[in-house]
């Protein structure tokens, strides 16, 4: 049902998820589309990557986006390049293409997974339903603190918030949880094996070498403090130390 603000609505009160679906292929738009309003979404369809950017840009509060790589007017590198620049929504990359470079550059342009078609849309739904979950980071029994602070560092874990000297920080969902989970525990070292269980799930199945590329690009944007205090230990994992 519709509110009288025009937002999707269940008879509950709770505000349905939005989805961008931005595919220049109409029968797998569609097809998307079905299989997402049958499990309580609502979609949002673009035809190609600049009517994608318009329509992130231009119909409110985006929940989550799919979008597929091989698009004219803006590949779907280059839409979720865009977002980045303003919002950390999940983003879900769709190619028919299996190279593993394919699979790289999606996660160095911020997306959060990668799906390779042709796919299951029961599947797809299911790693929707995935990625919006951990859109909110979920607090172990070692992030039982709710403020984090580690130098200029300051994470607020209700309001899903990280500010660093003051300035809040744009991440994505994955480099929110892993920044997360390793600050929750000063001085631990994770492997690639549980930062992969904990924040991409036990049933990830893709190149384990996801964790290095999303933390690289994590130490990067945060810059002096990320060179100072987010630690590599080699053969081994990552730390955050003080």
């Amino acid at each position: 049902m519709v509110n009288y603000t025009g937002i999707n609505v269940f008879e509950s009160g709770e505000v349905m998820k939005r989805i961008l679906v931005a595919d220049d292929e109409a029968r797998i738009r569609r097809l998307v589309c079905d299989f997402l309003k049958n499990a309580g979404y609502e979609p949002i369809e673009a035809v190609d990557g600049k009517d994608a950017i318009e329509k992130f840009t231009l119909s409110g509060k985006i929940d989550l986006v799919i979008c597929d790589i091989m698009m004219p007017e803006a590949d779907g590198w280059e839409v979720c390049q865009k977002i980045r620049e303003t919002s950390s929504v999940p983003v879900l990359m769709l190619t028919a293409r299996s190279q593993e470079f394919d699979e790289l550059r999606s996660f160095e342009s911020g997306a959060d997974d990668f799906v390779t078609k042709p796919f299951s849309p029961v599947v797809l739904v299911k790693r929707v339903e995935a990625l919006l979950k951990r859109s909110q980071p979920s607090v172990s029994a070692s992030d039982k603190k709710e403020i984090i602070t580690v130098g200029s560092l300051v994470i607020n874990i209700p309001a899903h918030k990280i500010t660093l000297d003051g300035t809040a920080l744009e991440l994505t969902v994955k480099e929110h949880n892993i920044l997360v989970k390793l600050a929750g525990s000063i001085g631990r070292i994770f492997s690639r094996e549980q930062l992969l269980d904990s924040i991409w799930g036990v049933d990830f199945i893709g190149d384990p070498r996801t964790v290095d590329s999303h933390v690289a690009r994590l130490r990067t944007k945060l810059g002096t403090w990320g060179e100072k205090h987010l630690k590599t230990v080699y053969g081994v994992g990552y730390k955050i130390e003080k």
